[in-house]
């Protein structure tokens, strides 16, 4: 589960070009902006990553005018992602110890972007339990995992701006889900239409097996369709064996999306070397998307070959900040 709030270290405080009374702090592999004076080097703070969403408390309220949520933002030309507290915003008696999750003992919970009506739909019940959710951790809090995997070959490939979809075939049965959620078919959920559309349970069924393609929902009436789009489109970038309970490697994801017909996310890169260099990644993840010329979302960073590492998916994403300060 993603920290959302956690006592962490100041690694390194920097001035800011013509700011007298701001640094730039670098917490896990974030740079954020604090005040001159509050923090020392080697301080424990307590960081709050963005998509905070904050409670309605005396400290939080400068945060009303932004509906009370962390974001990305600039001040002085420096993009400032998070924010650190005093740790005396914790409740008396807290164990203060490094990296310890206090997102729940602050009553922080996740910002989540209002979904339309016509890609929520009528719930059939929760995402399967047999399939894992679309989620990926941020690379700001795996310094770890790229020193581990330094110049291990990974592929690059664009993350997209739009709704996350998985469609499953298990033992016969045809399922559609949301992000968070399994559908029940009806005549106006995108979902359902666009599945119908691209014939997806057909093909689903022509691979002879239980499986799951997961993609991004983009298009007309999506997250502002910046893509400038005609009607809605899916690009897929997983591939999971239900039975097996794993992922394609990348070359079977690869050939089985085209065995089906579909398309892929845009691959930026298929042998990439891993590198231990957090701003280096994040600079990486500034541009253009392969499909309209905007800034793309971010990047999205797995290995050739399918691994796992604490207890999870050995897989991240790099969000490019400037798409956070025009979208977010």
């Amino acid at each position: 589960m993603r920290k959302l709030a956690s006592i962490q270290r100041i690694k390194a405080l920097e001035a800011i070009e013509n700011a007298d009374t701001i640094l730039k702090a670098t917490v896990l592999g974030w740079q954020l902006v604090v005040k001159k004076g509050e923090f020392q080097v080697g301080d424990l703070c307590v960081y709050c990553e963005i998509d905070c969403l904050m409670p309605d408390r005396p400290e939080f309220e400068f945060l009303k005018a932004r509906g009370m949520r962390v974001r990305t933002i600039r001040l002085r030309g420096q993009i400032s992602q998070g924010i650190c507290f005093p740790l005396d915003i914790l409740p008396e008696g807290t164990d203060i110890e490094e990296d310890l999750d206090v997102t729940a003992l602050l009553g922080i919970t996740k910002y989540e972007a209002p979904i339309p009506a016509s890609l929520s739909g009528v719930a059939k019940g929760k995402f399967p339990s047999f399939i894992p959710k679309t989620d990926e951790t941020r690379i700001q809090v795996l310094e770890d995992l790229l020193e581990k995997y330094e110049g291990k070959s990974f592929y690059i490939a664009e993350k997209l701006d739009g709704s996350s979809v998985t469609y499953y075939l298990r033992d016969g049965e045809f399922g559609v889900c949301s992000r968070n959620l399994e559908l029940i078919e009806t005549e106006d959920n995108t979902l359902w239409k666009v599945a119908r559309a691209l014939k997806i349970e057909e093909k689903l069924r022509e691979l002879g097996g239980n499986y799951a393609i997961q993609g991004e929902l983009i298009g007309e009436s999506i997250q502002s369709n910046k893509y400038k789009l005609r009607g809605q489109h899916i690009r897929f970038f997983n591939v999971f064996n239900i039975d097996t309970y794993k992922y394609l490697n990348m070359a079977d994801f690869l050939a089985t999306i085209e065995k089906m017909g579909l398309e892929t996310v845009p691959i930026l890169d298929t042998n990439f070397k891993l590198i231990k260099d957090i701003p280096s990644l994040v600079a990486l993840s500034i541009g253009h998307s392969q499909l309209y010329k905007v800034q793309r979302e971010g990047l999205v960073l797995r290995p050739l070959e399918e691994g796992y590492d604490r207890d999870g998916r050995l897989s991240f994403k790099v969000i490019n900040p400037k798409f956070l300060l025009k979208y977010e």
